[in-house]
């Protein structure tokens, strides 16, 4: 299916929450094949990972998720390193650092890439939780710290404080890259707007689930990003399960519009995370 009679094709099934074909026609779109275990390079930090990233926080929080909670997490994660991918996306409110540190243990630490988010907004608190999460994950730098799951418009201001102890720890060498992951359209146009953010998760799927704001909407904010260098990673491209049964539409969709250099998607066991590799192959 070409990439028209697929954008119709959505139209047609789920109405104006969809992105039409003329919304998309000025978007950089790949006509070569992609793979989930491609080498890509988030906006202008350096970093370089898989094109997927291993989620560990599917109906994550109060420290735990779906794969902390089956307690295999870390041979998953195991056997997705031996499969090419490079990308650990963890964070504090999964419960999922330790799985994610004895995952890593035995890897090379220049060929892995961990981000991880911090939900303190209390300077003070951020600093002691940035030093902890070393600790959990037994490293001596994340490659990629968040302020997670930001609403206010106002929040490059309202936590400057936070901002500045990230900073402080780039500039140390603790962490390589900052940034948030955004949870309304407000705090995405102000992630937009702020030189501070290296790196984005933005929420991303053809139906609206779960989203910031309509996709033509919430695309439109991450050109923006995607101008000044910034790094895209996109997340719930499943819908937060909305699109559960129908994950190809979904994958095509994320490769179709151009704007993330990765995306997220938490596999909760050895055939859903096989099944997702080769589903991105064939899109």
């Amino acid at each position: 299916m070409n990439r028209r009679k697929f954008i119709t094709g959505a139209v047609a099934g789920l109405g104006a929450a969809y992105l039409t074909p003329e919304a998309l026609a000025d978007t950089p779109s790949s006509r070569t094949k992609v793979d989930a275990t491609d080498t890509v390079t988030l906006g202008k930090t350096g970093i370089r990972t898989s094109r997927l990233a291993m989620g560990t926080g599917t109906i994550g929080g109060g420290g735990g998720s779906n794969q902390t909670r089956e307690g295999r997490l870390t041979r998953l994660l195991r056997t997705g390193y031996d499969r090419g991918l490079t990308f650990f996306d963890t964070a504090d409110s999964y419960g999922s650092h330790p799985e994610v540190a004895e995952a890593i243990s035995r890897l090379p630490r220049d060929k892995v890439i961990v981000m991880t988010k911090c939900d303190s907004r209390d300077p003070k608190q951020a600093k002691a939780d940035l030093d902890r999460y070393r600790r959990e994950l037994k490293v001596d730098y994340i490659d990629i710290l968040l302020v997670h799951c930001v609403t206010e418009g106002d929040w490059t201001e309202r936590y400057r404080g936070v901002m500045d102890v990230f900073s402080e720890a780039k500039q140390q060498g603790i962490v390589r890259a900052h940034g948030c992951s955004c949870h309304s359209i407000e705090a995405l146009r102000a992630a937009a707007a702020s030189p501070w953010v290296d790196v984005d998760l933005v929420r991303l799927n053809p139906v609206g689930a779960h989203m910031d704001a309509d996709p033509q909407t919430v695309i439109s904010v991450i050109k923006q990003m995607r101008a000044q260098g910034k790094g895209i990673i996109g997340m719930k491209i499943l819908g937060q399960g909305a699109m559960r049964t129908r994950q190809d539409e979904a994958i095509r969709f994320a490769l179709d519009s151009g704007v993330l250099d990765a995306f997220t998607i938490g596999a909760e066991n050895d055939n859903e995370q096989s099944d997702l590799i080769k589903r991105i192959a064939a899109a």
